[in-house]
């Protein structure tokens, strides 16, 4: 998959993707730094991976730094905020990339606590750091963005519904956003192959990704999703605050 971002059309700003060590947010991580932006690998327990993607990019003749944080606790989540502002002087752009809620030794309110709380005490921490003209993207499913209208598996309705939540408390923010100068989108796309969550429901459900892509012909790779979160950081933003990523069949009528 080839970068969908212009040479140089970064330069200079300062990117924090959220859940970046591996999968969407490491490519995401990869198409930021070969347009020219400074980025932060966020990771929770990779850190090994988190600094190879580091090294990789300083390598190509980029800028990166990994940072640990839980993002379900907020004094790692400010550390994080600190350490990007004491290096770089602020954010420019915001990935909401992390997400979860099917591990099953984290308590029955993991997903909640990720998928909502998290997401907005990662931006409310960010954005006293973020100048006008920043942006903010938040990554989701249309299994989560269509919950309340489209039937999903039973297995991941309740991460679905929390991300959803998660999506709408972060909207009720846009009007601060707006007065601040920061743009704000919500990237929502179809089962992606060869992520932890369709694994895991291919595992919970056997056919489930064969059956979507028998339905909608196409899904999407994982490097092909992240470029289109990419390409969020710098089209211009729908008067819906939303960019649909693969088929909706199925999820609207």
């Amino acid at each position: 998959m080839s970068n969908p971002l212009a040479p140089g059309s970064l330069a200079d700003k300062r990117a924090l993707v959220t859940g970046s060590s591996r999968g969407i947010g490491a490519d995401t991580v990869g198409y930021l730094a070969e347009a020219g932006a400074k980025v932060v690998v966020n990771y929770r327990n990779k850190a090994r991976r988190a600094e190879q993607i580091v090294e990789k990019v300083v390598a190509a003749g980029g800028s990166a730094i990994a940072v640990g944080a839980d993002l379900t606790d907020h004094d790692s989540v400010q550390a994080m905020v600190d350490r990007v502002v004491a290096e770089w002087g602020g954010i420019d752009l915001l990935v909401l990339n992390a997400s979860g809620g099917m591990e099953a030794d984290l308590g029955e309110d993991y997903a909640l606590r990720l998928n909502r709380d998290a997401q907005v005490d990662m931006l409310q921490t960010a954005v006293p750091h973020m100048p006008a003209g920043s942006r903010v993207v938040f990554v989701t499913s249309h299994q989560a963005h269509f919950v309340e209208t489209a039937q999903t598996m039973d297995e991941y309705v309740p991460v679905a519904k929390s991300k959803r939540a998660g999506e709408l408390a972060l909207r009720e923010l846009i009007p601060q956003l707006e007065a601040a100068g920061i743009e704000f989108v919500t990237v929502s796309g179809d089962m992606i192959e060869g992520t932890i969550t369709a694994t895991l429901l291919n595992r919970l459900n056997p056919g489930a990704i064969e059956g979507r892509r028998q339905e909608v012909g196409k899904l999407y790779s994982v490097s092909e999703f992240a470029a289109e979160i990419a390409l969020a950081a710098v089209e211009p933003i729908p008067a819906d605050h939303t960019k649909l990523v693969g088929d909706t069949s199925g999820f609207t009528a």
